[in-house]
């Protein structure tokens, strides 16, 4: 049998961690784009729980916040249990095997604006000359 589920997606909310025993484990919603427009022309994404033990929760918990692109291997896996009123649900998630980022801090920096323009120093039209400004003949022109 086979269960394995590969994700990209934006982190939809800071993961927030804890420990069960002595395992420490993140838990996270990752919002993954359909890739396709609805019927209005709008994107649709979907809203998957994840869940990341040990020192994956660990990694995660340090290098991860909301807004954050990552990717994620692991395996799907559902949950039933019973309600305070006494109805009986069902839960599916993802239990992460591995996670990386989906983009490099500079794509995300400049994505998100923090990124700022590099200024160039400023010229001083006096210290240019004649030969700056010259036209291109072709035969500069090595093709």
């Amino acid at each position: 049998m086979l269960n394995k589920v590969i994700l990209m997606g934006r982190f939809a909310r800071d993961p927030e961690c804890k420990y069960i025993g002595d395992r420490k484990v993140a838990n996270f919603t990752l919002a993954v784009d359909r890739g396709r427009k609805n019927a209005n022309g709008e994107r649709e994404a979907d809203f998957i729980d994840c869940a990341a033990w040990g020192s994956s929760a660990e990694f995660v918990q340090k290098w991860f916040a909301k807004g954050m692109m990552a990717i994620v291997v692991g395996r799907i896996q559902t949950r039933h249990w019973e309600d305070r009123n006494g109805n009986k649900r069902v839960s599916v998630g993802v239990q992460v095997d591995e996670i990386t980022f989906g983009e490099t801090k500079k794509a995300r920096d400049h994505a998100h604006g923090s990124d700022p323009v590099p200024e160039l120093p400023p010229v001083d039209p006096d210290a240019l000359g004649a030969d700056d400004f010259a036209p291109l003949d072709d035969s500069d022109v090595p093709f």
